[in-house]
Order: C-alpha cells, then sequence, then structure tokens
C-alpha cells in the first residue's frame, strides 16, 4: 500500500472555503423573545460578536421558515455562556411540510462550568431534502432559574 503524510487543513481556511447560506434572504425567522442590543440576526452574519439572546428566562424558540424548499448538509451551532453554571438542553428539528409535521435532527444537553467551560460547538453533517422549516428549542437551564437562552452562531449549508 502507498501512504503519504499530509498536514492537515487549518480550521480557518475549510470555514471560508464552505458556503453557508444566507439565512437572511433564504428564510423568515421567527423568535419567542429578543434582548435588545442582542437581536437574532447577528447569530447568522459571519464575524459577529454578539449573538442572539432571549429577553426573558424559560425555554425559546427560534423558527427559521424558508422561502423555497432547501436542501441542508451541514448544520453548525455555537453556544457560549460566560457567567451562570448551568445545564442546557435544545432540540434541533425540521420539517418538509410547513411545520405540520417535524422530525427531530438532534437532542442535545450541555453543562456549561464558566470559567472552565463556557462554549459548546455542534457540527452535524446531514442529508435533508425539501427542508421548508427548521426549529431550534433552546431550554437554558433544566433546573428552572433566571438563566437565559443565547445563541452565537447557527450556520447551515
Amino acid at each position: 500500500m502507498r501512504t503519504r503524510l499530509i498536514i492537515p487543513t487549518p480550521e480557518t481556511v475549510r470555514s471560508r472555503a464552505e458556503r453557508w447560506l444566507d439565512v437572511e434572504r433564504a428564510a423568515v425567522v421567527e423568535i419567542t423573545s429578543e434582548e435588545k442590543g442582542y437581536p437574532v440576526e447577528s447569530a447568522f452574519v459571519s464575524g459577529e460578536m454578539r449573538g442572539w439572546r432571549a429577553a426573558e428566562p424559560g425555554p425559546q424558540t427560534i423558527r427559521l421558515i424558508f422561502d423555497q424548499p432547501q436542501k441542508l448538509k451541514q448544520i453548525s451551532l455555537v453556544f457560549e455562556e460566560k457567567e451562570i453554571q448551568r445545564t442546557q438542553e435544545f432540540v434541533l428539528r425540521w420539517s418538509s411540510d410547513g411545520g405540520n409535521s417535524f422530525r427531530e435532527i438532534v437532542r442535545q444537553q450541555w453543562n456549561f462550568s464558566p470559567p472552565q467551560t463556557k462554549r459548546e460547538v455542534e457540527e452535524y453533517q446531514v442529508e435533508l431534502s425539501n427542508v421548508t422549516l427548521l426549529e431550534l428549542v433552546i431550554v437554558p437551564n433544566m433546573s428552572g432559574g433566571v438563566a437565559r437562552a443565547s445563541l452565537k452562531s447557527l450556520r447551515l449549508s
């Protein structure tokens, strides 16, 4: 067998080469709440520092309703928590019929424990066709309390 050692491609080169969906042009975004200064649009803009944050504690929903059915191959989510120790759960699901029925992609829990564990990065390789709606439901603290949901970034390709 012939083998060859290669140098891994740096992460910055890979991410620049990826073609992310322009969500602002491709979908209507519905949200349950939004803190002033942390609009949901900032979670879809590359290089944006703030991301989205809910205006109130408790479960929150971000729903993307696509103008045209989409084919999705990759979903990237980044969550950050710099202040409160908590266990968060999110559910990512999709629909091909405008939200009449859903298929779950993932249900994930994550323990934030700042300053050691303050960032959750999730990358999913998927094969989804005719996606008319993508929904992210975030339960910011499984124990209840005053934690607010936030989303640093959401990218789709």
